[in-house]
């Protein structure tokens, strides 16, 4: 910033200086840089903020050659507390990967009347199981106040309807909310390349719970709850590969079906819920049958087989003169 100055009788300033001493003396600069107006000084100083610019040097080498001593009054200069060595890492539980303690159906169960001695032998050793349930059930109660055996049950099917609507339509968004974890992987992998039509006709016998276990897992505060569910009911079901062929089932044929569900839920998940966990297959069961599988066929021509030596093959004689094809006519 240029400013004028008198020095003596001359002017000194951007005009060139006329006399015996234009020679010497020419354009005067100052370092005054004051704003004009001397008000408001304070707040135009706090508009500019002092940084600390990080050493570059520092940087690029950096903790390499120094001493632990050095390390800590650097830290310490800064406010910085050491870095911490921390081998573990938060992780969390929503389901457990296998079914504890799991109930063993009574053979023929859905077929041997109450009234035959082996229906009442299936009533007896149920009532035998049943206090280790009600010990269970009373753990759940600790942590959800509401819940009762007798509204479970509807609930129940309620899952197990919308777990199999979501699984015929293919929706992993709903999914994960009516199956657990352990349930998800296993489900992709039947639906996968398939065409499913399922129909639940209606319950032959009204569901109900058989079977109530709880456990903890890593620690005791974090507890599951697990219960075995009865259902009895008439369902359709057919199973198309992506060739649109029939591999399993029938739209049209109605069975009846029997099947023992397990349910879970975190206890102390505030947030928990129930849903499908596993489905428990007895040993004594018969195999299903295996389903009908397309292949791609292998066009390669096979050469005819060759007849056993052993059988003896005729010679065959020459035709007659007659019988062979005539040569052709030359002009």
């Amino acid at each position: 910033m240029f400013v004028c100055k008198t020095v003596g009788k001359l002017t000194c300033g951007r005009a060139p200086v006329s006399g015996p001493l234009s020679s010497s003396v020419g354009s005067v600069r100052t370092t005054i840089a004051k704003h004009y107006n001397p008000n408001f000084k304070k707040l135009r100083g706090q508009k500019f903020i002092k940084i600390d610019l990080p050493d570059y040097k520092e940087l690029a080498g950096g903790s390499e050659g120094m001493s632990t001593e050095e390390m800590k009054s650097r830290l310490k200069e800064r406010g910085l507390l050491p870095d911490r060595y921390w081998p573990e890492r938060p992780f969390f539980i929503l389901s457990t990967s296998m079914v504890f303690e799991p109930y063993v159906p009574p053979e023929g169960d859905g077929k041997v009347s109450i009234v035959t001695a082996q229906g009442a032998k299936q009533k007896l050793e149920l009532v035998e199981k049943k206090g280790r349930s009600m010990l269970a059930l009373r753990k759940i109660r600790n942590y959800e106040e509401d819940f009762s055996l007798k509204v479970f049950p509807d609930e129940a099917q309620e899952i197990y309807q919308k777990a199999h609507e979501a699984m015929v339509n293919k929706n992993r968004d709903d999914l994960p909310k009516y199956v657990t974890e352990k349930a998800y992987p296993e489900v992709l992998s039947n639906i996968g390349d398939k065409t499913i039509v399922w129909e639940f006709l209606g319950s032959i016998e009204p569901p109900r719970v058989v079977h109530i276990r709880c456990t903890d897992v890593v620690t005791k505060e974090n507890i599951f709850a697990q219960i075995t569910v009865r259902f009895h009911s008439q369902q359709r079901l057919a199973v198309y590969d992506r060739f649109g062929r029939l591999m399993h089932g029938d739209e049209n044929l109605a069975k009846d079906v029997l099947e023992y569900v397990v349910f879970e839920r975190p206890l102390a998940h505030k947030y928990g819920r129930w849903r499908i966990h596993d489905k428990i297959i007895p040993d004594w069961m018969p195999p299903k049958e295996p389903s009908l599988k397309t292949y791609v066929a292998n066009d390669e021509i096979q050469d005819e087989p060759e007849p056993p030596s052993d059988v003896a093959v005729a010679p065959t004689s020459p035709p007659d003169k007659d019988e062979r094809t005539p040569a052709l006519a030359t002009a």
